[in-house]
């Protein structure tokens, strides 16, 4: 999937799939990853213009140049729809320390490597809300 393909609203499907799940969640957000997000990197390597061994055998190489290749790859964060909202995220909020306000069918971004996988729901992953970088907005992405 690429970073700017549209993205339709989640939120009845989440709902109906929210409500077959037999659990409750006290401090992570349940969450159904979506396919991964494909970017292009630039990747440097250096390259050698000389190789030399000293007098104790030792293998010296002298970098003078770097090469780059573009690639497109998997972006390092993950993005995912809500399936679940904690009970410590619907608790009141405190308005000196405000939080993004995250419901049930948002589309959350994270980093992957964080996330636990859940493996009583197949498919889905446990984050916490600290590992959430942010919200999509899915009327701006219709």
């Amino acid at each position: 999937m690429k970073v700017d393909e549209k993205i339709i609203d989640q939120t009845k499907l989440a709902q109906s799939l929210s409500e077959q799940i037999p659990y409750e969640f006290s401090r992570s957000f349940l969450v159904k990853p979506l396919e991964p997000v494909m970017v292009t990197k630039e990747f440097s390597t250096p390259v050698v213009k000389e190789e030399t061994t000293t007098e104790d055998g030792l293998e010296v190489k002298d970098y003078d140049d770097v090469t780059t290749e573009t690639k497109e790859v998997e972006s390092d964060f993950t993005r995912g729809v809500v399936l679940k909202v904690p009970v410590e995220a619907t608790a009141p909020k405190d308005e000196k320390f405000p939080q993004l306000d995250i419901k049930l069918g948002d589309i959350v971004v994270y980093k992957g490597r964080y996330a636990q996988y859940f493996d009583l729901l197949k498919d889905s992953q446990l984050i916490s809300r600290m590992d959430i970088l942010c919200k999509m907005n899915t009327s701006d992405a219709e």
